[in-house]
């Protein structure tokens, strides 16, 4: 099983799509975690007079 997995780890396209994948998911925690915020929330200023 090992031994697959190191064959398969060598294959440049494997290689490719696994850091797709990798940073894709990254960025959709970072966008999930900004929009968890409530950065974009936040009440403007003269709303409240």
């Amino acid at each position: 099983m090992l031994k697959k997995l190191k064959k398969l780890w060598h294959n440049s396209t494997f290689q490719f799509i696994f850091r797709i994948v990798f940073y894709f998911a990254i960025l959709m925690v970072l966008v999930y975690l900004y929009s968890y915020s409530g950065v974009n929330n936040s009440k403007f200023i003269y709303n409240e007079f």
